[in-house]
C-alpha cells in the first residue's frame, strides 16, 4: 500500500472450522490437514501423576500393601490398581500425554484397562482403538 491508498475500516478473515459437542461440551474442529493446536488433557495428566505417586510410596515402604494406601487414599483398591497401570506405559506415550502430543481420541479408561506389557504392543493396540 502507499501513503495514498485508504485503509480499509474492516478486515475480514475466513477461518474453517466446525463445532463439535465432545462430554457435554463444545469443541472446535479444524478442517483435515490444518495443524492442530497441541492440548494436555488434565484428567490424563493428573491421573499419570497419582499413579508414579503411589507407585512411590509403595516402593519407599510407606505402605506395605495396596489395600492399606487405598484405605488412606480414600478409595477403593481395584480404582488404584487399575490407575497404577499407568506406571507400566511405554515413555513416549507418557510424554506424549504430558505435553499434549497424545491422539484426541485416547482418554483414561483405554489406559486402565488391561494393556500389553511390552511398549511396542501398547502402542499397537493403543492406535487400533483410536483408529
Amino acid at each position: 500500500m502507499t501513503r495514498a491508498t485508504p485503509m480499509p475500516d474492516t478486515v475480514t478473515i475466513h477461518v474453517p472450522f466446525r463445532l463439535v459437542k465432545r462430554g457435554g461440551r463444545k469443541e472446535m474442529q479444524l478442517p483435515e490437514g490444518a495443524a492442530q493446536p497441541r492440548r494436555t488433557d488434565s484428567t490424563l495428566v493428573k491421573a499419570l501423576a497419582r499413579a508414579f505417586r503411589w507407585k512411590r510410596m509403595l516402593e519407599s515402604g510407606e505402605f506395605a500393601t495396596i489395600a492399606e494406601l487405598a484405605e488412606r487414599e480414600g478409595i477403593a483398591a481395584p480404582y488404584l490398581k487399575r490407575t497404577m497401570r499407568l506406571t507400566q506405559l511405554a515413555p513416549d506415550l507418557v510424554e506424549g500425554i504430558l505435553d499434549g502430543s497424545q491422539p484426541s481420541g485416547l482418554k483414561l479408561e483405554a489406559l486402565r484397562s488391561t494393556l500389553p506389557r511390552t511398549w511396542s504392543e501398547q502402542r499397537a493396540v493403543l492406535n487400533t482403538a483410536l483408529d
